[in-house]
This record gives C-alpha cells, structure tokens and sequence, in this order.
C-alpha cells in the first residue's frame, strides 16, 4: 500500500466515519504528511504496512529538533490515530507508537481578556468605515455566545433567531446546538445587515453567509485574527490574543459570575466536561466562593 493511497483513505475515514471537521481532518493529514517527508528525505524505503517502531523513533528525534513539546505531542498522537486506523482496517497488526510516550506538557491555561480589555478592544473599532460596523459586530459576536472562529465564519442569516434569543451553532463534526445570544449583540448585527451588508454585492453561493468581506464572500478565519491583532496593537494590549481568546474570556467570566460548568459545556460545545473543566482553574477564588455559599457547614 503507497502513503498516498494510505493517507486519502484515512482522511475519508476521518470525515465519514468518525465525523470530523475539514480542520481537524487537515490537521491529522499533516502529521502523516510529515512523516511522509522525513522518509523521503532519508530514502527510507518503508510502507505504511512495514514501518517499524525504529523508523517512527527516528522521526520523533528529527522533529524534536524544530518544534515544542506541545507540538511533539500532538504529532505523537495524529501518528498513533492513523496507525490505530490501519489496524481497524485489518492492514496491520502492530501499531508501531504504541510504546512511544509522548513528551510531558504541563496543562495549559486559557488566555482571556478582563472586561476592560474587551470593551477597549471594541470601542477602538473605527466605526467611519464601512468594516467598522462589521468587525463590531464580529467581537460583539464571539464574547456573547463563545464562539469558534470557523463556527463564526459559518455562520448564516437562517441561523439567527433572534425573537428566539438564540442562534444556531454548526461545530465540530457538523453538530449543531442552539446558544443564546444577547440583545446587545443581536442590535449590532442588525446594524451590520442593515447598514453595511444589503449594501453589498453578495457573491453566488454567499447570499445567506452572515459576515462577508468587502466583495461580498464569506470571511476567512485568517482575516478575523488580523482584525483582532490590529486592534490589539492599536490599544497597546500586552497579550497575545486571537478569536479563541474572547471564548475563552466568555467560558471564564461566566463561570466567575456564578454559571455552572454543564451549562457552559453545552454553550461551548464541548463533547466532554472534562474539556470545559480547564476553565476551573482560571479563577480558583470561584471554588472557595462556591463552597462559601453553597456548603451547609459554612
């Protein structure tokens, strides 16, 4: 079996039949493609049926050299998920990264905004220009319902239901959940409609797309981070920052403000509350306010 044949295989699988996103499934085709490269490199002449654990070794030492342990991890795990692949489809045996560890990391804290830094963020937003209304609208967009990037950038006009006081969210894997939307939010994405966007010539196939460029196409996720940067460096902002800052910054200032971790999980979308768990250790002064208040032996 060729890489190639071994590789588009694997991403249809990861697309049918475990239901990933098209960015997860590209992210899972790199690590093999890296893999890939390094056996070329070092003509290393090794099929996805007969690499062995010391080939595999080999290539973990190369990669050490030029990325985290973060990085590494992550790679370990992608190569360790096509292997297991290869194995359901009764093409090996043996998964050659099963004894591999992965490089210990410590568990990495969400950045996050405080209030102050999101409504500076928001007011140097310059509202003479047309995109003014629009990149209001977007941050507006990801602090009220915690928002992915690639959820934002897909989000359409049929999604809003707004005299609901929701809107409806295409994550991970095509899941859709319903997240509720504030009225200050919802204002500014009228304004953005009505002001900005019936005025624009909206491309065939983007009529329903909600945030679209200057030529009427749907926004990249590239140019929502670029948006955000900018501002950043134009209020002098000391923290590296992208959109998923400001869902991390909604998880957290939700959960200090007294919400429950399930009913994050559902807004957020998180598969596993273990995932939503992360965001109890942002703020351990929520835990002794908890048990304060809630414990009968206060």
């Amino acid at each position: 079996m060729k890489w190639s044949h071994a590789l588009k295989d694997y991403k249809l699988f990861l697309k049918i039949e475990r239901g990933l996103s098209k960015n997860s499934i590209t992210s899972y085709g790199l690590d093999v493609e890296r893999l890939i490269t390094f056996l070329e490199i070092n003509n290393i002449q090794e099929s996805p049926l007969s690499i062995s654990k010391e080939t595999i070794q080999e290539f973990i030492y190369d990669i050490a050299k030029v990325v985290n342990a973060r990085t590494q991890s992550r790679m370990i795990s992608g190569l360790r998920s096509f292997f297991n692949y290869l194995i359901f489809e009764d093409y090996r045996t043996d998964n050659p990264l099963e004894l591999i560890e992965s490089p210990k990391i410590g568990r990495k804290l969400p950045d996050t905004l405080s209030l102050d830094d999101i409504n500076r963020l928001i007011d140097a937003i310059d509202l003479s220009k047309p995109e003014g209304e629009r990149n209001r609208a977007i941050l507006e967009t990801l602090y009220s319902c915690g928002l992915r990037v690639s959820e934002l950038t897909n989000l359409k006009i049929s999604d809003l239901f707004f005299d609901e006081g929701f809107i409806k969210v295409t994550g991970k894997g095509d899941k859709q959940r319903f997240v509720p939307i504030v009225s200050s939010a919802q204002k500014y994405i009228n304004c953005y409609k009505n002001e900005v966007r019936n005025h624009l010539s909206i491309q065939k196939g983007h009529e329903d797309t909600l945030f679209l460029n200057r030529r009427g196409k749907q926004l990249t996720r590239a140019m929502i981070f670029t948006i955000i940067k900018q501002l950043a460096v134009k209020i002098d902002l000391n923290k590296t920052i992208s959109p998923h800052t400001f869902r991390h910054s909604f998880a957290t200032h939700l959960l200090e403000n007294g919400a429950d971790l399930r009913t994050i999980q559902l807004m957020l979308g998180h598969e596993s509350i273990t995932t939503t768990e992360i965001y109890m250790h942002v703020d351990k002064s929520h835990l002794k306010n908890v048990l304060k208040t809630f414990h009968p032996r206060k």
